[in-house]
């Protein structure tokens, strides 16, 4: 925001469906840039002859995202040919969606702050195959373009933001809250370094006039942001380069045509490409190898039901059913489902969810990170961690035995349930409090150290460090202040 215009950003995403094989053939979808060109057939290729089949799961997956997206969800949807002419589409035209997409009329709320909530309209959601990828040397050494056509023909889900973004920190939040969604539901990796999730943004002003008016500017398209990081600083570039555009020329929405620009993320700083097509120059028509797709009400019922808890209502859930603080749900959702599941299953247990929540973001999460593992492949399993802290809860065990436990936990190749109180049998874990077993130890340690007894008589008080450490080697376990208090009151007597 500026105090000399506002900004005006929609953004398309484009996300890379998790499915075994593409969008219209039995092809692969994999990753593959060591390998290039190997993923390909007659249909993704459009030889003469070839027939392409819709691939099913991912028109569910599509529908999935769309319901999490608040999507309404058309009964007819058809598939539409877009024509152009690049390397990396070798049939000259893309299998897409133009003015019958499958889903519509979203919304997703972004949370920019702890205080701050701003809700982001969807114009639509629409399933089309993506393109190959074209590789160009700038280095000067002669080695021209290529082009690797392994990822032609995967499925994209493309999603269309109206232009209800104020801000390139509110861009980034917006990209942040829709990847925890898609990986939530399990649709996408959303791996941008891999191509898995991609963005363009459409940037322009609205610069307020004397008469109370708003001018808006030519509306420019930035491409090639691999972060979200660079999504953010390619918007704040390309705000200040269009409002000194503006100054010097004066041009205003609909003097020139939309233009792309791509971002150079070395340089910071965002270089024209080309003139936008529009819908007219893309020659849209019916795709006349495709059946439409027809989807049920009791189909759309079926899908809704099997997204369970969206990932921002679960975190307020654990909010405000556990306490929680928004940082901890934070964590503990930003992690993904299965550790949400896990969390939720030691709760269930323990009953004690602030404890619960310090033991799975901090040793649990270590562990996975450090093992490389999601939390339903830990060998501690939630049921025995619930229960460990069910003994600490219950005050059987002390903070300190906790951990001592958990170690031993981690060093066993399987634990159950029953090796939770076996543990603190053999190690000696259960907190004594009895204070006549306590006062008992305590004397016997006393008499055999009179020396470190005279030193604190005599106003040492440093001295009654080993006493309390030779009294608690003794018990095993016991409340350290209630030992303290017992050899001060035998010593002062």
């Amino acid at each position: 925001m500026s105090g000399d215009y506002e900004i005006i950003i929609g953004l398309e995403v484009h996300v890379q469906l998790l499915t075994n094989s593409k969008l219209f053939c039995g092809c692969a979808n994999k990753f593959n840039p060591d390998n290039p060109n190997v993923q390909t057939c007659p249909v993704c290729l459009g030889l003469p002859g070839s027939l392409p089949v819709m691939n099913r799961h991912a028109f569910d997956l599509s529908v999935r995202t769309a319901l999490a997206l608040n999507c309404r969800i058309a009964e007819f949807t058809r598939w539409d040919r877009k024509q152009y002419f690049y390397p990396d589409l070798p049939k000259a035209y893309q299998i897409s969606q133009f003015d019958l997409p499958f889903s519509h009329s979203g919304w997703l709320d972004v949370r920019v702050d702890d205080e701050t909530q701003t809700r982001v309209r969807l114009i639509r959601a629409h399933l089309e195959e993506d393109a190959g990828k074209n590789m160009h040397d700038e280095t000067g050494s002669g080695a021209g373009s290529r082009v690797d056509l392994n990822r032609t023909g995967t499925p994209l889900l493309e999603i269309v933001s109206e232009p209800d973004i104020r801000s390139a920190v509110e861009a980034r939040r917006y990209l942040e809250e829709l990847k925890l969604l898609l990986t939530y539901i399990g649709v996408s990796d959303c791996n941008m370094q891999e191509g898995s999730l991609r963005c363009d943004a459409n940037v322009n002003l609205h610069i307020p006039q004397d008469d109370g008016s708003k001018l808006a500017t030519p509306i420019v398209e930035i491409k090639n942001m691999n972060s979200f990081s660079n999504v953010e600083i390619a918007i704040e570039y390309e705000t200040r380069r269009l409002f000194a555009e503006w100054q010097e020329t004066g041009a205003r929405l609909g003097d020139i045509p939309k233009t792309t620009r791509g971002w150079d993320a070395d340089r910071g700083v965002t270089f024209a490409q080309r003139g936008k097509e529009e819908a007219a120059d893309y020659r849209y028509f019916p795709d006349p190898d495709l059946i439409p797709v027809t989807v049920t009400q009791d189909e759309i019922a079926g899908a809704k039901s099997e997204l369970g808890e969206l990932p921002t209502a679960r975190a307020d859930r654990f909010k405000s059913q556990f306490g929680l603080s928004a940082y901890d749900a934070k964590v503990i959702i930003e992690r993904g489902p299965r550790f949400a599941d896990y969390f939720d299953a030691v709760v269930e247990v323990c009953d004690e969810p602030k404890l619960a929540a310090n033991w799975t973001t901090q040793e649990v999460l270590r562990e996975l990170n450090d093992r490389g593992i999601q939390a339903d492949e830990f060998h501690i399993t939630p049921i025995v961690l619930g229960t460990m802290l069910q003994r600490v809860r219950d005050e059987k065990i002390n903070n300190a035995g906790a951990r001592k436990l958990f170690t031993a936990f981690l060093e066993a190749e399987a634990v159950a349930v029953a090796d939770v109180d076996r543990l603190i049998d053999d190690m000696r874990l259960e907190v004594v409090s009895d204070t006549g077993q306590i006062e008992a130890v305590v004397q016997e340690v006393l008499a055999a150290n009179p020396g470190p007894c005279a030193d604190f008589r005599a106003g040492k008080q440093a001295a009654i460090g080993p006493l309390i450490g030779q009294c608690m080697k003794k018990l095993g376990a016991a409340d350290p202040k209630l030992v303290r208090s017992t050899i001060v009151n035998l010593l002062t007597e």
